[in-house]
Protein backbone atom coordinates (compact mmCIF):
# COMPACT_ATOMS: atom_id res chain seq x y z
CA UNK A 1 0.00 0.00 0.00
CA UNK A 2 1.22 3.48 -0.88
CA UNK A 3 1.04 5.28 2.47
CA UNK A 4 0.80 8.75 0.97
CA UNK A 5 -1.88 8.06 -1.66
CA UNK A 6 -3.91 5.16 -0.29
CA UNK A 7 -3.58 3.11 -3.47
CA UNK A 8 -2.53 -0.52 -3.24
CA UNK A 9 0.82 -1.25 -4.87
CA UNK A 10 0.45 -5.02 -5.04
CA UNK A 11 -2.34 -6.84 -6.83
CA UNK A 12 -4.61 -8.36 -4.15
CA UNK A 13 -4.87 -12.13 -4.32
CA UNK A 14 -8.36 -13.25 -5.32
CA UNK A 15 -9.85 -16.68 -4.87
CA UNK A 16 -10.16 -18.66 -8.09
CA UNK A 17 -13.85 -18.27 -9.01
CA UNK A 18 -16.01 -20.92 -10.63
CA UNK A 19 -15.68 -21.14 -14.38
CA UNK A 20 -17.93 -18.58 -16.09
CA UNK A 21 -18.73 -17.25 -12.61
CA UNK A 22 -19.95 -13.86 -13.83
CA UNK A 23 -22.25 -15.53 -16.34
CA UNK A 24 -23.77 -17.56 -13.52
CA UNK A 25 -24.35 -14.36 -11.53
CA UNK A 26 -28.03 -13.38 -12.04
CA UNK A 27 -27.25 -9.70 -11.55
CA UNK A 28 -24.31 -9.55 -13.96
CA UNK A 29 -25.61 -11.88 -16.68
CA UNK A 30 -28.29 -9.52 -18.12
CA UNK A 31 -25.75 -6.73 -18.23
CA UNK A 32 -23.30 -8.82 -20.25
CA UNK A 33 -25.93 -9.66 -22.87
CA UNK A 34 -27.20 -6.08 -22.99
CA UNK A 35 -23.67 -4.72 -23.39
CA UNK A 36 -23.02 -7.15 -26.25
CA UNK A 37 -26.12 -5.90 -28.07
CA UNK A 38 -25.16 -2.28 -27.47
CA UNK A 39 -21.66 -2.91 -28.78
CA UNK A 40 -23.16 -4.62 -31.82
CA UNK A 41 -25.32 -1.54 -32.37
CA UNK A 42 -22.22 0.63 -32.16
CA UNK A 43 -20.62 -1.38 -34.97
CA UNK A 44 -23.84 -1.54 -36.99
CA UNK A 45 -23.89 2.25 -37.00
CA UNK A 46 -20.31 2.31 -38.29
CA UNK A 47 -21.21 -0.02 -41.16
CA UNK A 48 -24.22 2.00 -42.29
CA UNK A 49 -22.91 5.52 -41.74
CA UNK A 50 -19.44 4.93 -43.16
CA UNK A 51 -20.98 3.48 -46.33
CA UNK A 52 -23.38 6.43 -46.72
CA UNK A 53 -20.66 8.99 -46.05
CA UNK A 54 -18.35 7.48 -48.64
CA UNK A 55 -21.13 7.23 -51.23
CA UNK A 56 -22.16 10.85 -50.67
CA UNK A 57 -18.86 12.68 -50.17
CA UNK A 58 -16.05 10.37 -51.44
CA UNK A 59 -13.76 12.09 -48.93
CA UNK A 60 -10.61 10.30 -47.68
CA UNK A 61 -10.21 13.11 -45.14
CA UNK A 62 -13.65 12.38 -43.73
CA UNK A 63 -12.79 8.68 -43.61
CA UNK A 64 -9.74 9.54 -41.51
CA UNK A 65 -11.82 11.79 -39.28
CA UNK A 66 -14.14 8.85 -38.59
CA UNK A 67 -11.33 7.05 -36.78
CA UNK A 68 -10.07 10.17 -35.00
CA UNK A 69 -13.52 11.21 -33.78
CA UNK A 70 -14.18 7.75 -32.36
CA UNK A 71 -11.05 7.57 -30.18
CA UNK A 72 -9.95 11.13 -29.34
CA UNK A 73 -12.87 11.63 -26.87
CA UNK A 74 -11.40 8.76 -24.85
CA UNK A 75 -8.10 10.64 -24.74
CA UNK A 76 -9.53 13.94 -23.54
CA UNK A 77 -12.55 12.96 -21.45
CA UNK A 78 -11.91 9.51 -19.92
CA UNK A 79 -10.64 10.88 -16.61
CA UNK A 80 -13.52 13.34 -16.31
CA UNK A 81 -16.11 10.70 -17.22
CA UNK A 82 -14.45 8.43 -14.66
CA UNK A 83 -15.02 11.19 -12.11
CA UNK A 84 -18.70 11.29 -13.09
CA UNK A 85 -18.90 7.54 -12.51
CA UNK A 86 -17.24 7.99 -9.11
CA UNK A 87 -19.66 10.72 -8.09
CA UNK A 88 -23.02 9.64 -9.51
CA UNK A 89 -25.20 6.57 -9.94
CA UNK A 90 -23.47 4.58 -12.69
CA UNK A 91 -26.81 3.28 -13.94
CA UNK A 92 -27.78 6.80 -14.94
CA UNK A 93 -24.34 7.58 -16.39
CA UNK A 94 -24.53 4.52 -18.65
CA UNK A 95 -28.15 5.30 -19.58
CA UNK A 96 -27.05 8.80 -20.56
CA UNK A 97 -24.39 7.25 -22.82
CA UNK A 98 -26.91 4.84 -24.35
CA UNK A 99 -29.37 7.70 -24.82
CA UNK A 100 -26.71 9.67 -26.67
CA UNK A 101 -25.99 6.65 -28.89
CA UNK A 102 -29.71 6.39 -29.73
CA UNK A 103 -30.04 10.14 -30.32
CA UNK A 104 -27.14 10.03 -32.78
CA UNK A 105 -28.70 7.08 -34.67
CA UNK A 106 -32.03 8.90 -34.89
CA UNK A 107 -30.27 12.06 -36.11
CA UNK A 108 -28.45 10.07 -38.81
CA UNK A 109 -31.79 8.57 -39.87
CA UNK A 110 -33.48 11.97 -40.06
CA UNK A 111 -30.66 13.40 -42.18
CA UNK A 112 -30.68 10.34 -44.47
CA UNK A 113 -34.45 10.59 -44.82
CA UNK A 114 -34.43 14.27 -45.79
CA UNK A 115 -31.29 14.01 -47.94
CA UNK A 116 -29.88 17.08 -46.20
CA UNK A 117 -26.71 15.61 -44.69
CA UNK A 118 -23.72 17.95 -44.82
CA UNK A 119 -20.11 17.32 -43.82
CA UNK A 120 -20.21 19.48 -40.69
CA UNK A 121 -23.30 17.61 -39.48
CA UNK A 122 -21.60 14.29 -40.12
CA UNK A 123 -18.53 15.43 -38.16
CA UNK A 124 -20.69 16.57 -35.24
CA UNK A 125 -22.53 13.25 -35.07
CA UNK A 126 -19.28 11.30 -35.31
CA UNK A 127 -17.87 13.25 -32.36
CA UNK A 128 -21.05 12.75 -30.31
CA UNK A 129 -20.88 9.01 -31.02
CA UNK A 130 -17.29 8.95 -29.76
CA UNK A 131 -18.30 10.90 -26.64
CA UNK A 132 -21.03 8.34 -25.90
CA UNK A 133 -18.51 5.51 -26.03
CA UNK A 134 -16.06 7.26 -23.71
CA UNK A 135 -18.86 8.14 -21.25
CA UNK A 136 -19.96 4.49 -21.11
CA UNK A 137 -16.55 2.97 -20.29
CA UNK A 138 -15.76 3.93 -16.66
CA UNK A 139 -19.34 3.46 -15.44
CA UNK A 140 -19.43 0.02 -17.00
CA UNK A 141 -16.33 -1.12 -15.13
CA UNK A 142 -17.68 0.15 -11.82
CA UNK A 143 -20.94 -1.71 -12.43
CA UNK A 144 -19.07 -4.95 -13.14
CA UNK A 145 -17.21 -4.66 -9.84
CA UNK A 146 -20.44 -3.87 -8.02
CA UNK A 147 -22.21 -6.88 -9.54
CA UNK A 148 -19.58 -9.48 -8.58
CA UNK A 149 -17.00 -8.11 -6.12
CA UNK A 150 -13.25 -8.73 -6.06
CA UNK A 151 -13.29 -12.53 -6.24
CA UNK A 152 -15.33 -12.75 -9.44
CA UNK A 153 -14.04 -9.52 -11.00
CA UNK A 154 -11.53 -11.27 -13.33
CA UNK A 155 -14.39 -13.39 -14.69
CA UNK A 156 -16.67 -10.38 -15.12
CA UNK A 157 -14.07 -8.27 -16.94
CA UNK A 158 -13.01 -11.21 -19.13
CA UNK A 159 -16.57 -12.17 -20.06
CA UNK A 160 -17.55 -8.55 -20.65
CA UNK A 161 -14.60 -8.22 -23.06
CA UNK A 162 -15.65 -11.50 -24.71
CA UNK A 163 -19.26 -10.39 -25.13
CA UNK A 164 -18.06 -7.06 -26.51
CA UNK A 165 -15.90 -8.98 -28.98
CA UNK A 166 -19.03 -10.86 -30.04
CA UNK A 167 -20.71 -7.52 -30.65
CA UNK A 168 -17.75 -6.34 -32.71
CA UNK A 169 -17.70 -9.64 -34.61
CA UNK A 170 -21.40 -9.73 -35.51
CA UNK A 171 -22.02 -5.99 -35.77
CA UNK A 172 -20.68 -5.74 -39.34
CA UNK A 173 -22.70 -8.83 -40.34
CA UNK A 174 -25.98 -7.50 -38.94
CA UNK A 175 -25.16 -4.01 -40.22
CA UNK A 176 -24.67 -5.34 -43.73
CA UNK A 177 -27.98 -7.23 -43.53
CA UNK A 178 -29.80 -4.09 -42.40
CA UNK A 179 -28.09 -1.99 -45.04
CA UNK A 180 -28.95 -4.38 -47.87
CA UNK A 181 -32.35 -5.50 -46.58
CA UNK A 182 -33.87 -2.28 -45.24
CA UNK A 183 -31.65 0.40 -46.74
CA UNK A 184 -29.54 2.90 -44.79
CA UNK A 185 -32.43 5.02 -43.49
CA UNK A 186 -34.66 2.26 -42.13
CA UNK A 187 -31.56 0.31 -41.06
CA UNK A 188 -30.18 3.10 -38.89
CA UNK A 189 -33.59 3.64 -37.28
CA UNK A 190 -33.88 -0.10 -36.59
CA UNK A 191 -30.45 0.00 -34.97
CA UNK A 192 -31.88 2.01 -32.05
CA UNK A 193 -33.66 -1.12 -30.80
CA UNK A 194 -30.34 -2.84 -30.03
CA UNK A 195 -29.51 -0.20 -27.40
CA UNK A 196 -32.78 -0.67 -25.52
CA UNK A 197 -32.20 -3.96 -23.60
CA UNK A 198 -29.22 -2.56 -21.66
CA UNK A 199 -30.95 0.78 -21.07
CA UNK A 200 -34.10 -0.88 -19.73
CA UNK A 201 -32.18 -3.40 -17.59
CA UNK A 202 -30.48 -0.53 -15.76
CA UNK A 203 -33.89 0.62 -14.54
CA UNK A 204 -34.41 -2.80 -12.95
CA UNK A 205 -31.11 -3.56 -11.24
CA UNK A 206 -30.49 -2.39 -7.68
CA UNK A 207 -26.73 -2.04 -8.21
CA UNK A 208 -25.44 1.50 -8.71
CA UNK A 209 -21.70 0.92 -9.14
CA UNK A 210 -21.14 1.88 -5.50
CA UNK A 211 -23.28 -0.42 -3.33
CA UNK A 212 -20.55 -3.02 -2.68
CA UNK A 213 -18.19 -0.30 -1.40
CA UNK A 214 -20.76 0.97 1.06
CA UNK A 215 -21.84 3.82 -1.18
CA UNK A 216 -18.39 5.44 -1.14
CA UNK A 217 -18.32 8.19 -3.74
CA UNK A 218 -15.99 10.97 -4.71
CA UNK A 219 -17.02 14.35 -3.37
CA UNK A 220 -15.65 16.40 -6.24
CA UNK A 221 -15.30 16.00 -9.98
CA UNK A 222 -13.27 19.09 -10.76
CA UNK A 223 -10.06 19.38 -12.73
CA UNK A 224 -7.91 19.88 -9.62
CA UNK A 225 -9.17 16.68 -8.03
CA UNK A 226 -8.58 14.76 -11.27
CA UNK A 227 -4.99 16.04 -11.36
CA UNK A 228 -4.60 14.77 -7.79
CA UNK A 229 -5.62 11.29 -8.90
CA UNK A 230 -3.22 11.45 -11.84
CA UNK A 231 -0.36 12.28 -9.45
CA UNK A 232 -1.29 9.42 -7.15
CA UNK A 233 -1.44 6.98 -10.06
CA UNK A 234 2.02 8.10 -11.16
CA UNK A 235 3.43 6.97 -7.81
CA UNK A 236 2.02 3.45 -8.19
CA UNK A 237 4.33 1.27 -10.28
CA UNK A 238 1.90 -1.61 -11.05
CA UNK A 239 -0.77 0.86 -12.17
CA UNK A 240 1.72 2.80 -14.29
CA UNK A 241 2.81 -0.48 -15.89
CA UNK A 242 -0.78 -1.41 -16.79
CA UNK A 243 -1.46 2.05 -18.18
CA UNK A 244 1.79 1.96 -20.16
CA UNK A 245 1.06 -1.49 -21.62
CA UNK A 246 -2.44 -0.43 -22.62
CA UNK A 247 -1.07 2.70 -24.27
CA UNK A 248 1.67 0.85 -26.14
CA UNK A 249 -0.76 -1.60 -27.74
CA UNK A 250 -3.21 1.18 -28.47
CA UNK A 251 -0.73 3.59 -30.05
CA UNK A 252 1.35 1.19 -32.12
CA UNK A 253 -1.31 -1.26 -33.34
CA UNK A 254 -4.69 -0.12 -32.00
CA UNK A 255 -7.36 0.37 -34.65
CA UNK A 256 -5.01 -0.08 -37.60
CA UNK A 257 -5.55 -3.81 -38.11
CA UNK A 258 -9.13 -3.51 -39.35
CA UNK A 259 -8.49 -0.50 -41.56
CA UNK A 260 -5.44 -2.09 -43.22
CA UNK A 261 -7.02 -5.52 -43.72
CA UNK A 262 -8.15 -4.90 -47.35
CA UNK A 263 -4.51 -4.44 -48.35
CA UNK A 264 -3.42 -7.65 -46.64
CA UNK A 265 -6.38 -9.47 -48.20
CA UNK A 266 -5.30 -8.35 -51.63
CA UNK A 267 -1.70 -9.42 -51.02
CA UNK A 268 -2.56 -12.73 -49.32
CA UNK A 269 -5.89 -13.54 -50.93
CA UNK A 270 -6.58 -17.15 -51.80
CA UNK A 271 -9.05 -16.85 -54.64
CA UNK A 272 -11.47 -13.94 -54.32
CA UNK A 273 -9.98 -10.93 -52.57
CA UNK A 274 -13.41 -10.20 -51.06
CA UNK A 275 -13.57 -13.66 -49.53
CA UNK A 276 -10.04 -13.37 -48.22
CA UNK A 277 -10.90 -10.00 -46.68
CA UNK A 278 -13.95 -11.44 -44.92
CA UNK A 279 -12.03 -14.40 -43.53
CA UNK A 280 -9.22 -12.18 -42.23
CA UNK A 281 -11.69 -9.84 -40.54
CA UNK A 282 -13.54 -12.78 -39.01
CA UNK A 283 -10.29 -14.31 -37.74
CA UNK A 284 -9.28 -11.01 -36.20
CA UNK A 285 -12.58 -10.74 -34.31
CA UNK A 286 -12.97 -14.43 -33.56
CA UNK A 287 -9.63 -14.51 -31.75
CA UNK A 288 -11.03 -12.25 -29.05
CA UNK A 289 -14.10 -14.44 -28.59
CA UNK A 290 -12.08 -17.66 -28.55
CA UNK A 291 -9.58 -16.12 -26.16
CA UNK A 292 -12.23 -15.05 -23.69
CA UNK A 293 -13.88 -18.48 -23.70
CA UNK A 294 -10.56 -20.31 -23.33
CA UNK A 295 -9.32 -18.08 -20.52
CA UNK A 296 -12.61 -18.38 -18.69
CA UNK A 297 -12.91 -22.13 -19.18
CA UNK A 298 -9.37 -22.94 -18.04
CA UNK A 299 -8.95 -20.33 -15.32
CA UNK A 300 -5.21 -20.82 -15.59
CA UNK A 301 -4.18 -17.18 -16.03
CA UNK A 302 -4.70 -15.01 -12.96
CA UNK A 303 -4.67 -11.19 -13.13
CA UNK A 304 -1.10 -10.03 -12.54
CA UNK A 305 1.44 -7.65 -14.00
CA UNK A 306 3.63 -10.46 -15.46
CA UNK A 307 0.58 -12.07 -17.12
CA UNK A 308 -0.36 -8.73 -18.70
CA UNK A 309 3.20 -8.27 -19.98
CA UNK A 310 3.37 -11.75 -21.43
CA UNK A 311 0.04 -11.46 -23.25
CA UNK A 312 0.96 -8.00 -24.59
CA UNK A 313 4.28 -9.39 -25.85
CA UNK A 314 2.52 -12.30 -27.59
CA UNK A 315 0.09 -9.83 -29.18
CA UNK A 316 2.98 -7.75 -30.51
CA UNK A 317 4.91 -10.77 -31.77
CA UNK A 318 1.92 -12.35 -33.52
CA UNK A 319 1.14 -9.01 -35.18
CA UNK A 320 4.75 -8.70 -36.33
CA UNK A 321 4.70 -12.20 -37.83
CA UNK A 322 1.34 -11.50 -39.50
CA UNK A 323 2.74 -8.35 -41.11
CA UNK A 324 5.67 -10.20 -42.70
CA UNK A 325 3.86 -13.46 -43.47
CA UNK A 326 3.42 -14.46 -47.09
CA UNK A 327 1.18 -17.42 -46.27
CA UNK A 328 -2.57 -16.90 -46.12
CA UNK A 329 -3.33 -19.85 -43.75
CA UNK A 330 -0.51 -18.75 -41.44
CA UNK A 331 -1.80 -15.18 -41.48
CA UNK A 332 -5.28 -16.36 -40.44
CA UNK A 333 -3.81 -18.42 -37.59
CA UNK A 334 -1.69 -15.50 -36.41
CA UNK A 335 -4.74 -13.21 -36.35
CA UNK A 336 -6.57 -15.69 -34.13
CA UNK A 337 -3.56 -15.95 -31.80
CA UNK A 338 -3.26 -12.17 -31.72
CA UNK A 339 -6.94 -11.83 -30.88
CA UNK A 340 -6.56 -14.24 -27.96
CA UNK A 341 -3.50 -12.40 -26.65
CA UNK A 342 -5.07 -8.96 -27.10
CA UNK A 343 -8.18 -9.93 -25.16
CA UNK A 344 -6.02 -11.42 -22.40
CA UNK A 345 -3.90 -8.28 -22.23
CA UNK A 346 -6.87 -5.92 -22.06
CA UNK A 347 -8.92 -7.95 -19.59
CA UNK A 348 -5.97 -8.57 -17.27
CA UNK A 349 -4.97 -4.91 -17.38
CA UNK A 350 -8.50 -3.74 -16.66
CA UNK A 351 -8.84 -6.19 -13.77
CA UNK A 352 -5.52 -5.23 -12.17
CA UNK A 353 -6.39 -1.55 -12.42
CA UNK A 354 -9.73 -2.11 -10.69
CA UNK A 355 -8.22 -4.24 -7.93
CA UNK A 356 -5.55 -1.64 -7.18
CA UNK A 357 -7.77 1.44 -7.33
CA UNK A 358 -9.22 2.92 -4.10
CA UNK A 359 -13.05 2.76 -4.06
CA UNK A 360 -13.61 6.52 -3.98
CA UNK A 361 -11.37 7.10 -7.02
CA UNK A 362 -11.94 3.86 -8.93
CA UNK A 363 -13.75 5.55 -11.81
CA UNK A 364 -11.01 8.13 -12.30
CA UNK A 365 -8.26 5.53 -12.15
CA UNK A 366 -10.18 3.48 -14.72
CA UNK A 367 -10.51 6.69 -16.72
CA UNK A 368 -6.73 7.12 -16.74
CA UNK A 369 -6.37 3.56 -18.02
CA UNK A 370 -9.06 4.18 -20.65
CA UNK A 371 -7.34 7.39 -21.72
CA UNK A 372 -4.25 5.34 -22.51
CA UNK A 373 -5.71 2.03 -23.71
CA UNK A 374 -8.46 3.61 -25.86
CA UNK A 375 -7.58 7.28 -26.38
CA UNK A 376 -4.19 6.57 -27.92
CA UNK A 377 -5.74 4.37 -30.62
CA UNK A 378 -5.82 7.37 -32.91
CA UNK A 379 -2.02 7.14 -32.96
CA UNK A 380 -2.14 3.87 -34.89
CA UNK A 381 -3.46 5.87 -37.81
CA UNK A 382 -0.07 7.61 -37.79
CA UNK A 383 2.26 4.74 -36.89
CA UNK A 384 0.65 2.29 -39.31
CA UNK A 385 -1.58 4.32 -41.65
CA UNK A 386 0.39 7.47 -42.55
CA UNK A 387 3.77 5.78 -42.17
CA UNK A 388 2.42 2.95 -44.33
CA UNK A 389 1.82 5.40 -47.15
CA UNK A 390 5.58 6.02 -47.15
CA UNK A 391 7.11 2.59 -46.57
CA UNK A 392 4.19 0.26 -47.31
CA UNK A 393 1.60 -1.16 -44.93
CA UNK A 394 3.50 -4.41 -44.34
CA UNK A 395 6.58 -2.56 -43.19
CA UNK A 396 4.71 0.01 -41.11
CA UNK A 397 2.70 -2.64 -39.25
CA UNK A 398 5.79 -4.80 -38.75
CA UNK A 399 7.83 -1.90 -37.36
CA UNK A 400 4.94 -0.77 -35.14
CA UNK A 401 4.51 -4.30 -33.78
CA UNK A 402 8.27 -4.49 -33.18
CA UNK A 403 8.06 -1.22 -31.25
CA UNK A 404 5.26 -2.73 -29.16
CA UNK A 405 7.43 -5.79 -28.39
CA UNK A 406 10.40 -3.59 -27.52
CA UNK A 407 8.30 -1.31 -25.30
CA UNK A 408 6.85 -4.31 -23.48
CA UNK A 409 10.34 -5.74 -22.91
CA UNK A 410 11.59 -2.39 -21.56
CA UNK A 411 8.59 -2.20 -19.23
CA UNK A 412 9.30 -5.72 -17.98
CA UNK A 413 12.97 -4.87 -17.30
CA UNK A 414 12.01 -1.63 -15.53
CA UNK A 415 9.51 -3.47 -13.35
CA UNK A 416 12.05 -6.08 -12.29
CA UNK A 417 14.95 -3.68 -11.78
CA UNK A 418 14.18 -2.51 -8.20
CA UNK A 419 13.77 -6.10 -6.99
CA UNK A 420 17.06 -7.12 -8.63
CA UNK A 421 18.93 -4.20 -7.04
CA UNK A 422 17.55 -5.08 -3.68
CA UNK A 423 19.03 -8.61 -3.66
Amino acid sequence: MCASCGIATHVPAVAAPRKFAALRNPDCRPYLFGAALAMMADNIEHVITYWVLWQKFHSPALAGFQVISHWVPFLFFSVYFGALADRFDCRRVIQAAQGLFMLVSVAWGALFLTGSLRIWEACLLLVLHGLAGSLWGPGEQLMLHDFVGDDQLPSAVRLNATFRSLGVLFGPVVGSVLLLGLGPTAGIFANVAFYLPLTLFLFRTRFTGHTRDGGVRAKRIGLVDSVRVLREVRANRPLVTMILLGGLGSFFVGASMQSSMPIFAQDLGAGSAGTAYGVLLFANGAGGVIGGILLEATGRIQPSVPAAMLSTGVYGLSTLLFAVSGSYPLAVALLVIGGVANLASMSIGQTVVQLLAPPADRGRVIGVYGMSANGLRFGSGITVGLFGAVVGIHWSLALSAAALCLGTAVAAIATRAPADRGR
